[in-house]
């Protein structure tokens, strides 16, 4: 009798076959784990470093000092208007998010092997843990961006109820782009190595040093199929009254995110079996 109890409460895991669901709701019964990773996550990132959580001020910041000189000051880029420093720094604030989110995450399953190999859980927890943790920083840096507005005497507008779903739509490229990256480089590990290149190419891609009204507006939408240009312009908009508005842009760009997500979200789920032997 004992036996048949344990034998109703054994469960067996197998490798799925061809084509398969993402099963979100097994992702919310493992929440608690969402909170002891991402906590985990932050912890160790700026452990034993002498100026902790000030890093994720310092690089946009000093990044934005870099472009006012070169660009802003000899270049002469236009800005839309806008004070050239913070005309930079508002699209670094969010644009971080992704760079962070490339550069840590997309390592994340070979950090974590020795969970892999131990427990199940889904493994998808992992690199979404990774981009949560990059949540503190765009707080942290987007309070700088609100003492630079009050320097600047700069008001935000009533457009400024967007800047959640702006930021949300950088979160769902970061994860749709990180579910990809990480996937991959279990299997091919020199996708680590090109991840740096990648994100300093996206960086020119995206409209941070230079505004998109530089832009052939008969090009706008398809230059929008990168999704960070509608989060950029969307963050400057809301929060800088600049002239160039989203527009169709900002649609473009949530579509390409969402697809982003879709289908890295299912490739991760259809090669998550292999990842305990390969990793």
């Amino acid at each position: 009798m004992q036996g048949q109890r344990l034998y109703n409460h054994y469960q067996r895991f197998e490798p799925s076959h061809g084509w398969v669901p993402l099963r979100l709701r097994e992702l919310w019964e493992y929440r608690e784990l969402f909170y002891f990773l991402t906590w985990r996550d932050i912890k160790v990132r700026y452990k034993q470093t002498l100026l902790g959580s000030a890093w994720s001020i310092i690089q946009p910041f000093m990044t934005m000092v870099v472009f006012s000189i070169f660009l802003g000051h000899l270049s002469k880029i236009p800005s839309d208007g806008i004070p050239y420093p913070i005309f930079t720094y508002a699209a670094l604030v969010p644009w971080t998010v992704l760079a962070k989110s490339l550069g840590r995450s997309s390592n994340s399953l070979i950090d974590n092997s020795h969970l892999i190999k131990k427990v199940y859980f889904p493994r998808m927890i992992i690199p979404i843990t990774s981009i949560l943790a990059n949540v503190i920083d765009f707080i942290l840096a987007f309070i700088v961006l609100l003492f630079m507005m009050l320097y600047f005497q700069i008001a935000p507008t009533q457009n400024v109820i967007w800047l959640p779903f702006l930021f949300l739509l950088a979160l769902v490229t970061s994860a749709g782009v990180v579910f990809w990256l990480s996937a991959l480089n279990v299997r091919y590990r020199d996708v680590a190595y090109t991840t740096q290149f990648l994100t300093q190419l996206w960086l020119f891609a995206t409209p941070i040093a230079y505004p998109s009204s530089v832009i052939p507006e008969d090009w706008r939408a398809c230059y929008a199929i990168n999704p960070m240009v509608g989060v950029v312009e969307g963050f400057r908009w809301a929060l800088l009254k600049t002239d160039t508005a989203p527009g169709p842009m900002i649609f473009v760009s949530a579509l390409v995110a969402v697809l982003l997500l879709l289908t890295g979200a299912f490739y991760f789920r259809s090669v998550e079996k292999t990842f305990a032997d390969v990793v």
